[in-house]
C-alpha cells in the first residue's frame, strides 16, 4: 500500500516538474524558484553539494513547487481532500462576526477577527510600531507575566526561570470586545518603543564586521499601564513582552516527527549544552515530567509546538487551539468562553455596561439579550456568570442554553484541520547556484546546523485524534485515524532541532527559552508577505541581524557559530544569506 502511494506521489511530482519546466516568468526567475537553464532545468537534480531530495524540503508528500505558503500538499491531494482543504482555508482567511454563519464567533471578547490578520500570506508576522489588533500582518501576541528572580550581567538583565502568566487576562490577551463590554486590555494605552543596541554588545562584539560593514540591532520595549486593564482585580508586578506568529505551512510535517527521534536529539545535545529542565532531565537522561502535555482525552504526549513548547498535537494546540481562543469560536468539545473571572467581575460591576444592557437587552434579537434580566442586580449576576463561563467554569450545556449551539460544527472543524495539516512547504530555490552551494557549506562549517538541524525522517505519523474529529468520523462512518493528511516516511528539511535554546538577548522572550524556528521557506517571506522580519518578536529585520543576535551574549547557545559568522569574509557572509533565502 505504501509503495503504491509513493509511486503515485512520484508520478504526481514528475508531472508537476514537467509542467513547471514548461513555463517561467520574471517573478519566478527573480527568486530562483524553478530557475531554468537555457537548455535544461536543474530543478530537482542533485549536484556536488545538494541532494535531489533537498529541492523538496517537505518530502514528496509535503512539498509544493508553487512560490506559495498556502498551497495544498501533494499528500492531501492524493487522498482527495481538496474540497475540505479549500473549505478549511475559508475559515482561516475570512473575517468572523457576531452572528453570521459559517464564521460566527468573536463575542464577547477576542484577540483577532480572523486568523490571517496574524499570519500574512500564511507567513511570519510583521514588525509593528504600535499594537492594533485590526492591522493585517500584526502577528503579535501580548505576553503579560509576573517576573521572577533575575540577575544582571554586563548591564543586561536576564531571567533565570519560567515566569507565570498573570491571571487577570487570558494567556493570549484580548484587546477587542463587543459593545457594551470593554476589552480586557485597552489597546490604545499599549505602547511599543523600538530601541537600538548602542556601542558594543555584552559579548564584546561591535556593531560592525572586521571588514567595516555595519549592522544594527533593535529590540522592543512594551508598556501597558495598569489603567489599561478592565479587570477586577487589576494585575500587579507584571512585565510585557511580544511574541509574533511564525509561518504555519508545513506544520503537519513537524507533527509527523516522532517522539523517539526527538528524544534522541535531546539526548545528543544534552551532552554539550544545558537544556531546559522543564523539558529534559539531564540526570535521568530522559524527558522531564513537565515535558508531557495532557491531551483532552488524558493521553500524554511530548510538547513540540510554540516557542515555549506548550503544545503536543495540532489537534490540541497550534491552529486547533487558536481557532477557538483567538476568535472565541465555540465548538462541540469547547462549549465555553476564552475569558477570565477577573474580566467578568469588572464587567458585572461597570455601570455603563449594566445601563446599556438594561436599555437595549430586552429584545430577544439583541446581541446583549443573554445578559438581560429584570433588575440591575440580575443583569450584574448574569454578566458575571456568563462572561465567567470560561475554561475553568466549563460552560457546557449551560453555555448552549444561554447562547445556542456551538458556532463551529464538527464538519467545519474537520475541514479546518484538513487545511491546517495539509499545508505544503514551498520547494527550495537556486540550489544549482554556486554561491548558494558555498553558503550551505559555510553554514555547516561554522556550526549553524547544530541547532538548525537540516533534516528529519518522519515515521508512521499516527496523529492523535481529538473529540471533534472522532465525532465527525463516527457520524460519517470513517476511520478517524485516516481522514486527515498524513506524512509517513518522508525525509523533510525544516532546519530545526525541535529543541529550545537560550540566546540571552536584551528584553528576551518570556522564559529565555525558545524553540529553534524552522528555516524552510523563509526566503520567500519578502516576496509573499512584504517583510522578512525574524526572531520571536520580529526584532531582526533581515538574516544578518537575526544571526548577530545569536552573538549578543557569550552565554548564548548560538554564540560560537555566530562569532564564526562574524569573522567570515563578506563574500562568505553573503553566501550564507543567499543559502538561507534559497531553502
Amino acid at each position: 500500500m505504501m509503495n503504491n502511494f509513493a509511486k503515485k506521489s512520484s508520478l504526481f511530482l514528475l508531472a508537476s516538474c514537467a509542467l513547471f519546466a514548461a513555463c517561467s516568468d520574471d517573478d519566478n526567475k527573480s527568486d530562483g524558484l524553478g530557475e531554468l537553464e537555457e537548455e535544461e532545468s536543474q530543478f530537482g537534480k542533485a549536484n556536488d553539494v545538494f541532494t535531489a531530495a533537498e529541492w523538496y524540503p517537505g518530502g514528496e508528500l509535503g512539498t509544493t513547487e508553487k512560490a506559495s505558503y498556502s498551497a495544498i500538499a501533494p499528500g492531501a491531494e492524493l487522498l482527495g481532500l481538496e474540497t475540505s482543504f479549500n473549505k478549511g482555508e475559508d475559515y482561516f482567511e475570512h473575517l468572523y462576526t457576531y452572528t453570521d454563519e459559517p464564521r460566527k464567533g468573536l463575542g464577547p471578547a477576542w484577540v483577532r477577527s480572523s486568523c490571517i490578520h496574524c499570519h500574512p500570506s500564511y507567513g511570519h508576522g510583521k514588525r509593528q510600531t504600535e499594537y492594533k489588533a485590526n492591522t493585517i500582518g500584526n502577528g503579535y501576541l501580548l505576553v503579560v507575566y509576573h517576573p521572577n528572580e533575575a540577575f544582571t550581567e554586563d548591564g543586561v538583565r536576564y531571567t533565570t526561570a519560567p515566569s507565570s502568566y498573570i491571571a487577570e487576562v487570558t494567556g493570549m490577551p484580548q484587546t477587542k470586545a463587543m459593545h457594551p463590554f470593554k476589552a480586557p486590555i485597552d489597546e490604545d494605552q499599549i505602547s511599543i518603543e523600538w530601541k537600538n543596541v548602542e556601542g558594543t554588545m555584552p559579548s564584546g562584539l561591535p556593531l560592525h564586521f572586521p571588514d567595516g560593514e555595519t549592522y544594527e540591532l533593535i529590540y522592543p520595549e512594551v508598556n501597558i499601564p495598569v489603567t489599561a486593564f478592565n479587570t477586577n482585580p487589576k494585575p500587579t508586578n507584571y512585565e510585557v513582552r511580544l511574541e509574533s506568529t511564525i509561518g504555519i505551512y508545513g506544520t503537519g510535517l513537524l507533527d509527523a516527527i516522532s517522539t523517539e527521534d526527538m528524544k534522541a536529539q535531546y539526548a545528543s545535545e544534552a551532552r554539550f549544552v544545558s537544556l531546559n529542565t522543564a523539558m529534559w532531565d539531564a540526570t535521568a537522561n530522559d524527558w522531564a515530567a513537565s515535558a508531557y502535555y495532557t491531551l483532552a482525552d488524558g493521553t500524554k504526549a511530548i510538547k513540540k509546538f510554540t516557542y515555549a513548547m506548550t503544545r503536543a498535537s495540532l489537534q490540541d494546540g497550534a491552529g486547533a487551539n487558536a481557532i477557538w481562543n483567538i476568535t472565541n469560536v465555540t465548538r462541540s468539545n469547547r462549549r465555553y468562553l476564552y475569558s477570565t473571572v477577573a474580566w467578568a467581575q469588572a464587567m458585572s460591576e461597570d455601570p455603563e455596561v449594566i445601563s446599556y444592557i438594561r436599555q437595549n437587552g430586552a429584545d430577544p434579537s439583541s446581541l446583549v439579550h443573554p445578559y438581560y434580566a429584570d433588575t440591575d442586580e440580575g443583569i450584574s449576576q448574569k454578566v458575571l456568570t456568563l462572561l465567567g463561563m470560561n475554561t475553568a467554569a466549563k460552560g457546557g450545556d449551560n453555555y448552549t442554553a444561554a447562547f445556542g449551539e456551538p458556532e463551529m460544527n464538527d464538519k467545519d472543524y474537520y475541514d479546518f484541520m484538513v487545511w491546517h495539516r495539509g499545508l505544503a512547504v514551498p520547494a527550495a530555490r537556486n540550489l544549482d547556484d554556486a554561491t548558494v552551494q558555498r553558503g550551505k557549506q559555510v553554514f555547516n562549517q561554522i556550526g549553524c546546523a547544530t541547532c538548525h538541524r537540516p533534516s528529519w525522517q518522519t515515521k508512521e505519523d499516527n496523529y492523535w485524534v481529538d473529540y471533534s474529529i472522532r465525532a465527525y468520523a463516527e457520524a460519517t462512518g470513517q476511520n478517524a485515524n485516516n481522514i486527515l493528511p498524513k506524512f509517513a516516511y518522508q525525509t523533510i528539511w525544516p532546519y530545526t532541532d525541535m529543541v529550545q535554546h537560550r540566546l540571552f538577548m536584551e528584553n528576551d522572550i518570556r522564559t529565555g527559552w525558545c524553540r529553534t524556528t524552522p528555516l524552510w521557506g523563509r526566503g520567500l517571506s519578502l516576496r509573499l508577505t512584504g517583510a522578512e522580519d525574524r526572531l520571536h518578536d520580529c526584532r531582526a529585520r533581515n538574516e544578518i541581524e537575526a544571526i548577530m543576535w545569536h552573538a549578543y551574549s557569550k552565554q548564548s547557545d548560538g554564540y560560537a557559530a555566530a562569532k564564526r559568522f562574524y569573522d567570515l569574509p563578506k563574500e562568505d557572509r553573503d553566501a550564507v544569506v543567499k543559502f538561507l533565502r534559497a531553502i
